[in-house]
């Protein structure tokens, strides 16, 4: 299976331009699974639902969706890539899992991150798995790295690989090793298309990190983008590998755990004695 993340500088509240980009980018790749970033058509940094509403679509129907699912058509691949949902109510930072037979999957980013909160409602879909080609593929966005609840939620559920749409501001020296960890504790491939650049807004700037990567199963880095340009990268990937979770004769990292010694889902403080 070729994986392909596409890393590039999307501008605030110009989607024509950055649908453009990422035309321009994707004409060339030949992959089986392509990822984009988080809020790739729209740019990220908006501080209220008002003025982020002009870029809003519903899945399909705006015209970065409705590329994704033209490109998974006409190139015969999964495209991952986030988006700015409106659905009529609310505003979600989303990203659409397109296949090729024309169906659109939506994953609503589960954890917030900094002045999201002001603009998007938290994401509701929780996490899943989309199957195509005999490949299981789990989505998250970009904050969801910070909590390996996520990653391992969408391992148990059988996802050989997980597409990672972000726009990090974090040092790559930091969320990249963590990511590296997500891959190797859970024995899945990984693939983060996160952006480069700047933007400023009400007189911050918040500056995105680049250095999209692809992870094997063991967490070795089998492909990464450079810190502050426009790239594509591409890797082979083996997702039948992901499968099994024995890494010796004896372990295995799902049959050895204990789910009856750990803290049940939702708590926050354990037990004192």
């Amino acid at each position: 299976m070729r994986i392909a993340a596409l890393q590039f500088a999307p501008r605030r509240a110009r989607p024509d331009a950055n649908l453009a980009r990422m035309r321009e980018l994707v004409r060339s790749v030949e992959a089986d699974l392509i990822v984009l970033p988080e809020l790739a058509a729209s740019g990220y940094f908006f501080t209220s639902p008002e003025e982020a509403r002009s870029c809003g679509e519903r899945p399909g129907a705006g015209p970065s969706t409705a590329w994704m699912l033209e490109t998974a058509s006409r190139k015969n691949a999964v495209v991952i890539g986030g988006f700015l949902e409106d659905d009529g109510r609310n505003l979600y930072n989303a990203a659409l899992i397109a296949t090729p037979n024309g169906a659109a999957h939506v994953y609503r980013k589960t954890h917030l991150f900094y002045r999201e909160r002001e603009v998007f409602a938290p994401g509701d879909t929780g996490f899943f798995v989309v199957e195509w080609g005999g490949v299981r593929i789990g989505t998250m966005i970009c904050y969801d790295w910070r909590f390996p609840e996520a990653s391992r939620s969408l391992a148990l559920l059988g996802a050989d690989v997980i597409a990672h749409p972000s726009n990090l501001v974090a040092a790559a020296d930091v969320w990249g090793p963590t990511m590296s960890t997500r891959a190797l504790e859970n024995k899945v491939i990984v693939v983060t298309a996160n952006r480069h650049g700047s933007e400023q807004h009400d007189g911050e700037t918040l500056t995105f990190t680049g250095r999209s990567r692809v992870w094997g199963q063991n967490g070795a880095t089998l492909a990464e983008a450079p810190p502050d340009a426009n790239d594509v990268i591409v890797a082979e990937v083996d997702p039948e590998a992901t499968r099994h979770k024995a890494f010796n004769a004896v372990n295995d990292l799902f049959a050895d755990r204990r789910p009856e010694m750990y803290l049940p889902m939702g708590t926050s403080k354990p037990g004192v004695e």
